[in-house]
Order: structure tokens, then sequence, then C-alpha cells
């Protein structure tokens, strides 16, 4: 009975600076955002499915294929060419090896077999083109579902809870879980497919689930204090948010021959996740047992 005053003692004196950290790291991001994007016109970078482009990809094991000269003379041929290894995680042996350009897939393809020295087959490499005025209209496509998406989320949250502040703290918790893992795949200038946007889409109905779980109990639950119910909500949304980051972690770093494409939306998952444990029961926490003690809800 001590413990749990001491705990109740110790968030009622706390939380209110708890609550301030989040919001100081999406300051952060959003600030790198627009850096970002002074200096490349666009809060993202795209690869070829979503700019246009060739995409070629040879198998690692076809014969001795220097790597470092390979990357170093396409570089020098192409000023955007992206040059990535895929590498067999427990062997670090590379297993593939993945070019784009926004060439065309005649000229890129030869200035590749001319440097490697061999023909490229169906057997050893694969070859895919994805023109510019098609990648243009479905990336604003992607980008237009996931801004509606958002906007619908906000409408039903707001007929759910019928309060401006703990709505706009469920909204904001779900926006900062989409501006964090945006600012540091930018940082580390990861560029984004199709697949990526898509998993944003995905990201908006991960992070209001906790929300929703707080917001309810701490709310709507007239059982108990509002310490104790925020701590029951917090018990059973951080249970579902690690039993998701155990699926998607392991088959980001241990499953090997994963398409990039999948690959590339366990990453997303996996930071926005991260994200919404501190968006959530730091942040959102704080606001929500703020709400009710000025509202008296205890």
């Amino acid at each position: 009975m001590e413990n749990t005053q001491e705990n109740r003692n110790w968030f009622d004196k706390y939380y209110k600076l708890w609550m301030l950290l989040p919001i100081v790291l999406v300051i952060i991001c959003l600030a790198y955002l627009g850096y970002f994007y002074s200096q490349n016109h666009d809060f993202i970078l795209k690869d070829v499915s979503l700019s246009g482009g060739t995409t070629i990809t040879i198998n690692s094991q076809t014969g001795s294929i220097d790597f470092d000269n390979l990357e170093l003379k396409l570089k020098q041929i192409y000023p955007d060419v992206n040059f990535r290894k895929l590498t067999d995680l427990r062997t670090a042996v590379p297993i593939a090896v993945v070019i784009e350009s926004s060439e065309s897939p005649e000229k890129l393809r030869a200035d590749v077999e001319s440097i490697l020295g061999f023909k490229l087959t169906d057997e050893n490499s694969s070859i895919e083109f994805t023109g510019p005025s098609l990648s243009s209209n479905f990336y604003k496509q992607l980008i237009f579902a996931l801004a509606l998406s958002f906007i619908l989320m906000s409408i039903i949250i707001f007929i759910m809870f019928k309060s401006f502040v703990p709505s706009t703290a469920v909204i904001f918790a779900a926006f900062s879980d989409i501006v964090m893992p945006l600012a540091i795949i930018d940082f580390f200038g990861i560029r984004l497919s199709a697949a990526g946007i898509a998993a944003f889409l995905m990201l908006i109905g991960y992070s209001v689930d906790t929300d929703i779980l707080l917001t309810t109990r701490a709310i709507k639950n007239k059982e108990g204090y509002v310490n104790q119910r925020i701590f029951k909500a917090f018990k059973t949304g951080i249970l579902m948010t690690i039993t998701a980051l155990f699926a998607v972690l392991p088959a980001f770093f241990i499953v090997t021959g994963l398409p990039e494409s999948f690959r590339q939306i366990f990453l997303i998952l996996a930071l926005g996740l991260f994200a919404d444990i501190i968006n959530t029961w730091m942040t959102n926490a704080g606001i929500i047992k703020w709400y009710c003690v000025k509202h008296n809800i205890n």
C-alpha cells in the first residue's frame, strides 16, 4: 500500500515534466524536416518506384564481383546512382547488389555489363523500369491517401471523445509517431519506396490503438483513482506494443532474402512503435492526467 502511494505521489509530481520531453523531440524533428525540405525540396528521398528510373538487382554469387570498383565507376558516370549491398546478417556474406538510377534500362545495363565484364541474364540479375510520370502520379496518390487517412482518423477521434483536449492529445500522439520515424529516416539518407509510404499509413492505425485505450480507460472508466486507471492501461498497451515489436524486429534483423520493400516496412513500423511508447505513455498520459485533475475525474 505504501509502495502504491509512493508511485502515485511520484507520478503526480513529475508527469508535467515527462510530457514535455516528447514535445521537445517533436519540435526538433519538425525543425530538421524543415531544413531537409529546404535542401531537397521534398520531405523524403524517393527511390525509383516513386521518382522513376531503373533498378538492377545482381546476384552476388554470380562470378567474382568487385563491389567497390562497380560502385566507384557507376558514381562517376551517374551522379544520382544509388548502390545497395544486401548481406546475410549471420554470415555477413553479400547475397545481392541493388543499383538504382534515373537512367534508361538499356544504358544502365550496358554500363554495368561493361564494368563487370559479363552479360546480365535472367539467371544472374533482374531489371525493373518505372516511368517518371507514372511514379510522380503514384507518389501524389499515396500522399493524398496518407493525408486523408489522418484527417478521417482525427474526425473519428473527435466524434468518439467529444472533447477537445483528449481528442487533440490522441491526434498529437499519432502525428508525432509519424514525424519522429520520418526525421530519423531522412537523417540516415534512406530512400523511401511506395511500401515505405504504406508503412506510414499502417502507423496511423498502430499509434491510435494505445492512445484510445489510455484515453478511454482514464476518462470513461470511473473505477479507482486516475493513476490506477492510467497504470492499468499502460500494462495492457505496453504489452501490445512490445508484442508488435517482437513481430517486426526479428523479421528485419534475422530473416534473409526479404525484398527491400518488406525490410523498409518493418523498419518504419519498429521506429514508429518506439516513438509510440514515448508519445503515448509520457505526453498523452501526462495530458490525460492533467485533464482528469482539472475536470475532477478522479
